[in-house]
């Protein structure tokens, strides 16, 4: 079972950046990020391939949301610019890859962090 540790998050006002960490305890895994805001399904945010480092991102946080993965570390980032009310959700990890139809897919995806709340206010 690999388990993923979250950090980072909080509150910051609208315009403001965050960054949020995630550490695996196994090595090679595609990992991403999915958010969840209140009321809301689980939206994938972002995601990184542990093969060649290819970037995807979802139009509502592309240009704003960097995501990046230290393999040595085990630990994938998510650097979060410009940050607007709307990005307020709790962020999840994941990691494990089942298939390659979606990277932005949570039912795509075998595990998953605790989640992290990251509030925007206006």
């Amino acid at each position: 079972q690999v388990q993923l540790v979250e950090s980072g998050g909080g509150s910051v006002q609208a315009g403001g950046s965050l960054r949020l960490s995630c550490a695996a305890s196994a090595d090679g895994l595609n990992m991403a990020w999915f958010r969840q805001a209140s009321g809301k399904e689980r939206e994938g945010v972002t995601a990184i391939s542990s093969f060649n480092g290819k970037e995807y991102y979802a139009d509502s946080v592309q240009g704003r949301f960097t995501i990046s993965l230290d393999n040595a570390k085990r630990t994938v980032s998510l650097q979060m610019n410009r940050l607007k009310p709307e990005d307020t959700a709790i962020y999840y990890c994941a990691a494990g890859l089942l298939g390659l139809t979606s990277r932005l897919s949570p039912d795509n995806y075998k595990y998953w962090g605790q989640g992290t709340q990251v509030t925007v206010a206006s």
